[in-house]
C-alpha cells in the first residue's frame, strides 16, 4: 500500500506564493510519477501538473504554466509544487497522486487527503 501526506496549504493574497509537499511512503518505489490535481467547490477536480520520479518529464495544465513549478527529489520520494502569483481561481483542495511507471497523464493510483488552497483577492 501507498501513503501520501500533503503539507503546505494555506491562506495568500492574489499576487503571493504558497509551496505544497506531498511524501509518499509504504513500499518500494522505482519508476513511477507524481502529480498534483485540484477541485474548486462546485467544479470537477482538475490536473494541475505531474513529474517522473527522475524528475527528467514535467507537464502542466496550461492554466498553471509559467506560474507553477512541479520538482521531485527522487531519494526522498516526495514531489513539490511551487506556486508564485497565484491568483482567485487556483482556490481549491489540493490532492497529490501517485502512479506506477511513467505515463505521466495516464490514471492515478494512490491520491493524498488534499490540502486546502485559498487565494483572496
Amino acid at each position: 500500500q501507498v501513503q501520501l501526506v500533503e503539507s503546505g496549504g494555506g491562506l495568500v493574497q492574489a499576487g503571493g506564493t504558497l509551496r505544497l509537499s506531498c511524501a509518499a511512503s509504504g513500499r518500494t518505489f522505482s519508476r513511477y510519477a507524481m502529480g498534483w490535481f485540484r477541485q474548486a467547490p462546485g467544479k470537477e477536480r482538475e490536473f494541475v501538473a505531474a513529474i517522473t520520479s527522475t524528475g527528467s518529464t514535467t507537464y502542466y495544465a496550461d492554466s498553471v504554466k509559467g506560474r507553477f513549478t512541479i520538482s521531485g527529489v527522487n531519494a526522498k520520494n516526495t514531489v513539490y509544487l511551487q506556486m508564485n502569483n497565484l491568483k482567485p481561481e487556483d482556490t481549491a483542495v489540493y490532492y497529490c497522486a501517485l502512479r506506477f511507471g511513467y505515463a505521466l497523464r495516464d490514471p492515478y493510483d494512490y491520491w493524498g487527503q488534499g490540502t486546502q488552497v485559498t487565494v483572496s483577492s
